[in-house]
C-alpha cells in the first residue's frame, strides 16, 4: 500500500512538472514572439529589446517608449561628443509632388553612412517636413514662390510629433557619425509654369518607402514659364536637361539674352553655351521651345561656399 502511494505521488509530481514545463515553453514562445516583433518595429538590438520587455513585464508599448527614450539620450550624448567633426559627405535629396518641388542637403562624415538606409530616411524626413512647411504659401498663386531654409530653421521643424533636431540626434546615435541638416529649398508654381529638376550621382533607394525620393551629390530645380501653350510636349525632359546644365555649368544668375553680346557668358545661365548642345546658348536653345527660365536653385553636397539663393536679373 505504501509502495502504491509512492507511485501515485511520483506520477502526480511528474504531471505537475510536465504541466509547468509546457507552461514555461508557451511563455518562452510568447516572449520570443514579442521580442521579434519589438525588434522588427523599433530596429533596436535584441539585447536592448529583451531588457525593455523584462523591465516592463512584457508590455510592448511601455517597452517601445522606454527604448526610444534611451536611444534619444544616447543619441544626444553621441551628438555632443561628435560635434565639430567634419561633415563633408552626405546627400542631396529631391522630392517632387504636384506643383511643388523640394530639395534638401544633409551631411555626414563618410560616403559609407550616406549610403545607409537610415541616413536616407533622415533625408526623406527633412524633405517631407520642408514640403509641409512650404504648403503654407500655396494659396491663390499668381506667380511662383521660392523659399530657402538654413540649418537652424530646419532643426525646429517637425516630422509627425517629433522635432527634426531629435530625429537627427536619434540617427547620430544609431549610425555613430556627426551629421548636419545643412539647408533646404522649395519652389511652388501656378498653372502655366513648371519645375524642371535633376539629381546627379544618383544613389538607388533600397526601400519601397523611399521610391518617391531622388538622392545624389548634386541637385537642381529650375522654375520655367510656358510662353507657348501649344508647345507642351516633352516638358519634363526639357526641365531635366536644363537641370543637367545647371549642375554641370553652375551659373550664378539667370541673366538675359543680351548678356551674350555684352560678354557676360561665364556665370549667367541664358548666355552660357548649353551643356548638351554647346553650339547654342541656353537662351537660343529655349527660344523654339516656347519656354522661359525664371529662376533656379542648385545644391552641391559639401560645397565650401554656396550661394543660398540664385538671383534674378
Amino acid at each position: 500500500m505504501a509502495a502504491l502511494s509512492g507511485v501515485l505521488r511520483f506520477k502526480l509530481l511528474s504531471w505537475q512538472q510536465t504541466g509547468l514545463f509546457h507552461s514555461s515553453v508557451r511563455l518562452l514562445a510568447a516572449d520570443k514572439d514579442l521580442l521579434v516583433k519589438l525588434r522588427k518595429k523599433t530596429g533596436y538590438s535584441f539585447i536592448n529589446c529583451k531588457k525593455a520587455l523584462e523591465k516592463f513585464n512584457n508590455d510592448p508599448k511601455q517597452a517601445e517608449t522606454w527604448l526610444n527614450q534611451q536611444a534619444q539620450k544616447e543619441g544626444w550624448s553621441k551628438a555632443s561628443k561628435l560635434q565639430g567633426r567634419k561633415t563633408a559627405e552626405g546627400l542631396v535629396g529631391l522630392l517632387h509632388e504636384g506643383n511643388t518641388a523640394v530639395m534638401v542637403e544633409v551631411n555626414c562624415e563618410s560616403d559609407f553612412v550616406a549610403r545607409n538606409v537610415k541616413f536616407q530616411q533622415l533625408v526623406q524626413q527633412v524633405a517631407f517636413s520642408t514640403l509641409r512647411y512650404s504648403r503654407r504659401a500655396e494659396q491663390n498663386l499668381s506667380s511662383y514662390v521660392k523659399g530657402i531654409l538654413a540649418g537652424e530653421e530646419i532643426l525646429q521643424m517637425k516630422i509627425d510629433e517629433s522635432l527634426l533636431k531629435d530625429t537627427l540626434a536619434l540617427t547620430i546615435g544609431k549610425l555613430g557619425e556627426n551629421m548636419l541638416l545643412r539647408r533646404a529649398a522649395w519652389v511652388t508654381v501656378p498653372s502655366g509654369m513648371f519645375i524642371g529638376s535633376y539629381v546627379h550621382g544618383t544613389l538607388p533607394a533600397d526601400l519601397p518607402s523611399l521610391a518617391n525620393m531622388s538622392f545624389g551629390k548634386y541637385g537642381s530645380l529650375v522654375v520655367c514659364n510656358i510662353t507657348d501653350a501649344s508647345n507642351k510636349s516633352n516638358i519634363s525632359e526639357l526641365g531635366r536637361r536644363l537641370g543637367q546644365h545647371l549642375v554641370g555649368m553652375s551659373p550664378s544668375s539667370v541673366g538675359s539674352l543680351e548678356d551674350e553680346s555684352a560678354g557676360e557668358t561665364e556665370t549667367r545661365m541664358l548666355a552660357q553655351p548649353f551643356l548638351l548642345e554647346p553650339s547654342l546658348t541656353v537662351g537660343q536653345y529655349l527660344q523654339p521651345h516656347g519656354v522661359q527660365v525664371l529662376d533656379f536653385v542648385r545644391f552641391e553636397c559639401g560645397e565650401e561656399s554656396q550661394s543660398m539663393e540664385a538671383s534674378q536679373s
